[in-house]
């Protein structure tokens, strides 16, 4: 790159990661103070409460990355025409295409991020979210509840123990779940402690019964152990510890999904709108920044006002998202709407930069189709 394409692609980058950090602290602060009773009501440190919330910004920087791109690129070309530099070097014979190679890498540059995050990061940090909100559980049964209380940890979910042992251990244990309809499940146990096992939590109880009521019969069915495992991820919420969810499987294993798997084949819909989601969304990029330039990437003097192209940029980049989280939601009802979602934003983005690098195409075709009435106009 030339020294003035050097140039613009610093103030554009700049002018991108500035828009970035700014508009993802402000979601993500929106967004972490809905968790403060992480901190509040389940005795959680400051550095939980951080890498929790800090594991929703994968997800924000997906969709806000094309954002701050297209805001990036219209600010610096609003820069560069105020101070009369795109007129300067259209003058001195500046192609377009030369002009708008430092967009473009600085696009590449954003669709790889997205692409990365769409593809790898997001996923992981939602993986990772679930294990997370898994040992928050653990941490409230094990070291938050206090004795002797009877605390309803969910809906229809309830846990006390009589007292705590010098190790963690818990006695006295007392636990019920009526969360499913018409079945009732009862635990009582004389000790109990947490362990871990290959990353997973359990609560281990030791001489107790299980009793579990069911609508077929009157008499519950009683069964007495001497030791019993619970695996605490069915006590978290958000279903943690069922099958993964569609957010929260690799790419990998959303293309190599099994149909015959209960959960794709109750929602093969989600399945499918997921996996093309992640390649769609760093294709925005690409072609927000190509609807600024084609706005705004053309000389013109002081004196004339750009008011209008940037509205019209603005309300074009709008209406296109808007256009792509509808053909989104159709490809959850029908495999059809695959085609028109990757036709959106490539059709828009190959429109936009055939009128950036011809602005006077335009023109031509709309007099072949109306000449007479461009003669009037120009007479």
């Amino acid at each position: 790159m030339s020294i003035f394409e050097r140039y613009v692609f610093r103030s554009a980058l700049t002018a991108f990661l500035a828009g970035l950090g700014t508009l993802t602290g402000v979601v993500w602060m929106a967004m972490a103070l809905r968790q403060v009773d992480l901190m509040a009501t389940k005795g959680q440190t400051l550095i939980v409460f951080l890498t929790v919330t800090g594991l929703i910004v994968p997800s924000l920087v997906m969709v806000i990355a094309p954002i701050a791109l297209f805001i990036a690129v219209i600010f610096t070309l609003n820069k560069l025409n105020g101070d009369s530099e795109i007129v300067v070097m259209s003058a001195s014979g500046m192609s377009p295409q030369r002009f708008m190679r430092p967009f473009i890498w600085l696009a590449l540059l954003v669709t790889g991020l997205a692409a990365f995050t769409s593809l790898w990061a997001m996923p992981a940090s939602f993986r990772e979210i679930t294990v997370q909100m898994t040992k928050i559980r653990t941490d409230m049964l094990t070291r938050v509840i206090r004795e002797g209380q009877f605390v309803n940890l969910d809906a229809g979910f309830v846990f006390h123990f009589r007292e705590r042992g010098a190790n963690g251990e818990m006695y006295g244990l007392f636990i019920q779940d009526r969360r499913e309809a018409g079945r009732v499940s009862t635990y009582i146990a004389e000790a109990g402690r947490s362990i871990e096992i290959d990353a997973q939590n359990y609560l281990v109880l030791e001489k107790g019964s299980i009793q579990r009521q069911t609508p077929d019969s009157p008499d519950p069915a009683i069964v007495s152990f001497e030791r019993y495992a619970i695996d605490l991820a069915q006590f978290s919420p958000d279903e943690t510890g069922a099958p993964l969810r569609a957010r929260e499987r690799t790419t990998a294993e959303l293309l190599m999904r099994d149909p015959s798997e209960p959960m794709v084949r109750a929602n093969p819909g989600r399945f499918r709108q997921e996996l093309h989601e992640r390649f769609l969304s760093p294709l925005y990029a690409l072609t927000f920044c190509m609807i600024a330039f084609a706005a705004l990437g053309q000389p013109k003097t002081t004196r004339q006002g750009r008011g209008m192209a940037v509205t019209l940029a603005i309300t074009a980049a709008v209406a296109l998202r808007l256009a792509g989280f509808g053909t989104s939601a159709l490809i959850a009802r029908s495999e059809k709407a695959v085609v028109l979602a990757y036709a959106l934003p490539v059709s828009v983005f190959l429109f936009a930069l055939v009128f950036a690098l011809a602005p006077d195409a335009l023109r031509r075709i709309r007099a072949r189709l109306h000449p007479k009435r461009l003669a009037g106009a120009q007479a």
